[in-house]
């Protein structure tokens, strides 16, 4: 133990705990360097027991990236959470078909099902190919995705206690990254049922409670703090490296767990400046205009510099005009002719209807002979759009009611980096990423990465000459530079020039989502473009949740729920409203302001006086802009 008196730093006391013989939680504020602590434990850890195998989990690929680069040693793990515990589930096949049959049968679980309802024991005994993990769910030819894994992972854990003895065996100590990201799944595992097993070994957790913005994740510990078996010991890490005093401060009056983050003891850190700490500069804007070019041209940043500018908005519809994929959007997210689809296959359900396999989609809406108002949305969008209707009518339904659409299979971006498009937890469809494989191979080869072009495509020169590697710069440029050209016309060039086959995922896609291939067709390529520079920030535009983790010098945050209640800035300034929304929004705020090195600004339309009130309290009365 530490002598009486003597102040540990959270590292000294991390490992003072592993000594101990205890698991830990490390709670740090944004900016904080939660992830250089992790690293530096990692080190020791290996450093003292060379024998040992240690695993570290976090919440996205590129995290995983970042700590491998850091720590490259033979003893160490680094992986996904869903990809850990699926290498520590997967050869029991036995066990794992067991409990995907409980989990399916199980009235109390809404997370698992299958059409048949309930399933005998033996059900997947016959599967050719044993229970795999895929990008896709098909949980009736025994593939499971992102989500089940865990499901079936805390319930293997649960029953065969024997699996915590071979992960305990395995692995001296698991560090968890980002732990309020984690499911409550995956925490019961480690600190509820690995617990049971009398093997030892050290669990930590490293984050930060204020900064759990996904609903899907814990948030917090507070239910495993404490002296009892198994649970945790919480250090604190109240330095900030990142920001400068005023965003800082700003973000302390935010926090309900009472950690009060100060600056930095280290002359090095980027908040620092010849051992000064940087004051920084925070701003609240507020006009009744919304014209937020007069916000641009007041804070006078350079909005062109992606790396250094980001504008941040809640969600991403209301960026996509802005960002220049409005159109895309408008198919995947607010395509009110599939909506329509939904309704009438819930009639179908509800009213146990024989349909006809031969029928046309519009054959079927006129025999379920469903009112369709035509003030609602879907009836207005139907009058809006009378040849986009007409068309939808004259789909086979067979084909038409097995459509879906949603923003995610456009906007989903859980992937490691440029190169990995098929990475398993992707929900974006086999038309975007066609796409995106087509600006990959651009990608490469702008990147004069020749080998991994040609790897991943099917260029059919082979660059003997001079004339072959000017034909193949005449294919690239004619890629990136498309003036006026549709998606369809870029995928035929792509194909017939050898930059990207046209393969047969995305031919099946043409065949069974024929509808949504019809409508994103016809677009202009450039709007991909703008959508591809979007996701992989080469724009000055973000969602606020996107950001999470990112750091830049100039912040400008905007306030608009866009319609999404589960958020509402009023009761942010107000302290007001129903509990859950509130904290959802003082953390996705939280976040936000944390990002900014240098400046941060704050944009609320036409705010009532008692937000303001409460911004000049905030931001300093002289701080406070009316434009």
């Amino acid at each position: 133990m530490a002598e009486t008196g003597l102040v540990l730093n959270e590292f000294q006391q991390i490992m003072e705990h592993i000594a101990n013989g205890e698991n830990f939680l490390l709670s740090g504020g944004a900016g904080s360097g939660k992830t250089y602590s992790l690293v530096e434990v990692i080190r020791k850890v290996i450093e003292d027991n060379p024998t040992s195998k240690v695993a570290c989990m976090t919440y996205t690929n590129a995290a995983v990236k970042q700590i491998e680069e850091r720590v490259n040693h033979s003893n160490l793990n680094v992986t996904t959470i869903h990809d850990f515990l699926w290498d520590n589930i997967k050869h029991f096949q036995k066990e794992l078909k067991l409990s995907l049959v409980n989990l399916i049968n199980n009235p109390d679980e809404t997370r698992v099902q299958i059409e048949t309802e309930t399933v005998p024991n033996n059900y997947f005994d016959d599967l050719e190919d044993e229970i795999q993990y895929k990008e896709f769910l098909r949980i009736s030819e025994g593939i499971i995705s992102h989500d089940e894994v865990l499901i079936l992972a805390n319930t293997m854990f649960s029953n065969f206690p024997k699996l915590s003895d071979i992960l305990k065996d395995k692995y001296k100590f698991i560090f968890i990254d980002e732990y309020q990201d984690t499911q409550k799944d995956v925490v019961e595992i480690f600190l509820v049922h690995l617990q049971k097993s009398s093997r030892k070994n050290i669990i930590g957790f490293f984050g930060d409670a204020m900064q759990a913005i996904y609903p899907e994740g814990i948030g917090n510990l507070d239910d495993y703090k404490g002296d009892g078996v198994g649970q945790v010991k919480e250090v604190k890490k109240e330095q900030n490296r990142r920001n400068p005093k005023l965003v800082y401060e700003l973000a302390n009056k935010l926090r309900v767990d009472g950690l009060v983050q100060t600056h930095s003891d280290d002359n090095a850190a980027p908040n620092m400046s010849e051992g000064v700490v940087k004051q920084g500069n925070i701003k609240f804007i507020y006009s009744v205009n919304a014209d937020l070019q007069k916000v641009r041209d007041e804070l006078r940043w350079d909005f062109t510099n992606a790396k250094e500018t980001k504008e941040l908005n809640l969600t991403h519809n209301l960026i996509a005009v802005k960002a220049g994929f409005g159109s895309l959007m408008e198919i995947y997210d607010r395509d009110r002719i599939v909506e329509l689809k939904g309704r009438i296959n819930r009639e179908i359900k509800d009213k146990n209807l024989d349909i006809q396999e031969e029928l046309t989609f519009g054959q079927v809406i006129d025999t379920v002979n469903i009112t369709i108002n035509p003030t609602t949305v879907i009836g207005r969008f139907l009058s809006e759009n009378p040849e986009l209707y007409q068309t939808a009518r004259n789909y086979p339904f067979a084909i038409f009611k097995k459509i879906y659409l949603d923003k995610d299979q456009l906007l989903d971006d859980k992937k490691q980096d440029i190169y990995d498009e098929n990475k398993k937890g992707s929900k974006r469809d086999n038309l975007i990423k066609h796409l995106f494989k087509i600006q990959k191979n651009i990608f490469l080869y702008q990147n004069k990465q020749f080998n991994e072009f040609l790897r991943a495509t099917d260029y059919r020169f082979k660059l003997t000459s001079i004339a072959d590697k000017r034909a193949l710069k005449d294919c690239i440029d004619a890629l990136i530079n498309v003036e006026e050209k549709t998606i369809e016309e870029i995928i035929i060039q792509a194909n017939d020039s050898g930059i990207c086959t046209i393969d047969d995922k995305l031919k099946k896609f043409q065949e069974e989502k024929e509808y949504v291939y019809d409508r994103v067709k016809i677009l202009k390529f450039k709007e991909f473009q703008n959508l591809y520079n979007y996701l992989e920030g080469m724009t000055p535009f973000s969602t606020q949740h996107k950001t999470k983790g990112d750091e830049f010098d100039n912040v400008l945050v905007i306030l608009d729920n866009g319609r999404w209640n589960d958020y509402n800035f009023g009761y942010l300034f107000l302290n007001s409203g129903t509990e859950s929304v509130l904290k959802r929004t003082q953390k996705i705020f939280y976040v936000c302001c944390t990002r900014a090195r240098e400046n941060l600004a704050v944009y609320y339309h036409n705010p009532a006086p008692n937000v303001i009130a409460k911004a000049k309290e905030w931001f300093g009365e002289a701080n406070v802009i009316s434009l």
